[in-house]
């Protein structure tokens, strides 16, 4: 009676307490969990397996073999300062220190770079299997103090320090995993300091030219001593800031030229526990509490599912969260979709603020969320790049890629994150308008945020289409949102950015959301640093923007006039292209004669 239930249904089923001999025999032919059979007397009841209600956020972080990992839990608290804090007023005489190396200086922190494979091969939970290395070379017992440096924890990158000067390091920065390139994100712990003495740092193997440095930002400063005492966390801190070209070099006869950050500080204690950074931290733990505290409400859980969209490369869960009211919508083929994403880039770490400002937002109580709620299906996938925010990577994924550069791709395998988002958005389509696609990025370049958007062409109608939603952006944030910075093109190099390819599925609204690394110009807020909460404002301003698009307020969008304006911003390029956009590692390291048809793939 069973066998003839399931021939049926076509398959095999599973029973997770059966004392019948037929289902011990159909388990062992078992090809799915879907379907679970369960007994009503000697009758089988056949049913689909339900979801699960809860994503295990538990699980341990996945890395590279490669990585040592220290066992320190790193934990920062939120802080908003009191006053805006300005941007650093370069005197004209700040020095620019020329590298000296570890044959005249001397090294007191170094990791090994060096990985065992030339691309990645496994990973586990805590990283490498072997004891960890001892990574600081001085004697404790010195009289002169030696900061201790360290970076083998969540989103660390440091990977060497020397000592050049009683109180000046050089500092170099592990490259992404299984690439020679992509040095700009930083983040490393330092102790044993002496409190009012001024201290150099330079960083010394930059690899863009230009950078926000060079405009008044400021590096970050984390005290531990000043947040458990005072409450204080991470604040801009530095002078002497100086970025600049120091030097060329030769590797596999390829001429790299490098960059230097320089900048001289004083810690506020002595042997306090320090923490120096890019911006603002936000690693994939973070990430894994803030779903976990969402989804523990049973009010948002109502209508907040968090579901795990695939598995990174090194076995990290990517997930998706789908917002809409319980037992509505699904139905509704007339209920528009809205999809957003995150942290492709996994130095971008000021997207991961945005996002979790959308979210507060959106998830919250208020009338305006209520409204956004009951008026669209959202599709959110807050960390696309978990395993390069893990490791600390600026730019790729451990495929050794730009993520960003491979939403065209059919190595699903490779980059599973943006294969299975765009089969996401793919499926979503034919179901319902998408009415807005918005990636979130950060900026190292420009200040400000500002988006960068697609131009039809070919339609005369839409030329001017997708420029009106950052225009309602920029009336809305008007202090730290430039429509003067907004692009809108449509570029060759770009094809394989989420931006472009969720247009050409078809979704007019497609846009990058790119935030500074340093802060505003406009307004109030001219000259002054973006923090944590201004960031996520810009989540805050997304929401509202959305409202006002759907019900358009005429004095915000005054006439067609106010857009045609701004045509003259047509001639330049969206965000940085990435040379890290080729075929993954293991792939390259295949005969060439298969390289043409893995091309075709791409």
């Amino acid at each position: 009676m069973v066998s003839s239930a399931i021939r049926n249904y076509g398959t095999t089923h599973q029973c997770d307490s059966c004392s019948h001999s037929v289902c011990k025999d159909l388990n062992e032919k078992l090809r799915t969990t879907q379907l679970v059979v369960t007994f009503s007397g000697n009758r089988p009841v056949i049913s689909l397996r339900p979801p699960p209600e809860r994503v295990n956020f538990t699980c341990g972080i996945r890395w590279p073999i490669e990585c040592e990992v220290i066992s320190d839990i790193i934990h920062h608290i939120e802080w908003d300062p009191p006053k805006p804090e300005p941007f650093y007023q370069s005197t004209g005489y700040e020095r620019t220190p020329m590298p000296v190396g570890e044959e005249r200086g001397k090294v007191v922190f170094c990791i090994d770079h060096a990985t065992k494979h030339p691309y990645f091969t496994y990973s586990r939970i805590g990283g490498s299997r072997e004891p960890i290395k001892r990574a600081t070379f001085y004697d404790v017992n010195e009289t002169d103090l030696i900061l201790e440096f360290e970076s083998r924890f969540e989103s660390g990158n440091l990977q060497k320090a020397v000592q050049v000067g009683a109180r000046d390091y050089e500092l170099t920065l592990r490259t992404d995993m299984y690439t020679t390139k992509h040095t700009q994100w930083f983040y490393f712990r330092v102790r044993n300091m002496k409190a009012g003495v001024t201290y150099r740092f330079t960083i010394i193997n930059l690899m863009k030219s230009s950078s926000l440095y060079l405009q008044g930002m400021k590096p970050l400063l984390y005290s531990e001593r000043d947040a458990e005492e005072n409450g204080v966390g991470w604040q801009r801190a530095g002078s002497n800031i100086k970025y600049y070209r120091n030097c060329s070099q030769d590797s596999n006869n390829d001429t790299i030229t490098f960059y230097s950050l320089s900048w001289t500080l004083q810690f506020p204690y002595d042997s306090d526990t320090c923490y120096l950074a890019h911006c603002y931290p936000y690693t994939y733990s973070r990430l894994q509490r803030y779903l976990s505290h969402i989804t523990s409400n049973p009010a948002v859980k109502s209508y907040c599912k968090v579901r795990v969209l695939c598995q990174s490369l090194a076995g990290n869960a990517v997930y998706v969260i789908t917002i809409m009211p319980q037992d509505s919508g699904r139905m509704d083929k007339t209920k528009k979709a809205v999809v957003v994403t995150a942290r492709v880039h996994p130095g971008e770490s000021n997207a991961s603020w945005m996002m979790e400002g959308f979210l507060g937002f959106l998830l919250g109580d208020s009338a305006d969320a209520q409204l956004l709620r009951d008026t669209f299906i959202f599709k959110v996938v807050p960390m696309l790049n978990p395993d390069g925010v893990v490791v600390g990577n600026y730019r790729c994924s451990l495929a050794g890629s730009d993520l960003n550069r491979k939403y065209r791709t059919l190595l699903r395998d490779s980059f599973p994150s943006v294969w299975h988002t765009r089969n996401m958005v793919e499926k979503l389509m034919a179901e319902r308008d998408v009415v807005l696609y918005c990636d979130f990025h950060g900026h190292s370049r420009k200040n400000n945020v500002f988006m960068y958007g697609c131009s039809n062409k070919v339609d005369a109608s839409l030329t001017l289409h997708e420029r009106v939603f950052p225009l309602m952006m920029s009336k809305n944030a008007s202090n730290k949102f430039s429509f003067n910075t907004c692009k809108f093109r449509v570029q060759k190099s770009k094809e394989g950015t989420g931006r472009i390819a969720m247009w050409r599925l078809g979704i007019k609204n497609s846009y990058t959301m790119e935030a500074t690394f340093g802060g505003s110009t406009l307004g109030d807020r001219r000259g002054t640093h973006f923090t944590t909460q201004d960031l996520k404002s810009m989540g805050f301003h997304l929401c509202d923007t959305l409202l006002d698009y759907c019900d358009p307020d005429p004095i915000k969008v005054r006439d067609e006039g106010n857009i045609k304006s701004y045509a003259i911003l047509l001639d330049t390029s969206g965000s940085d292209s990435s040379d890290s956009d080729g075929l993954p590692l293991h792939l390259l390291d295949q005969p060439k004669n298969a390289h043409t048809e893995v091309n075709r793939l791409l």
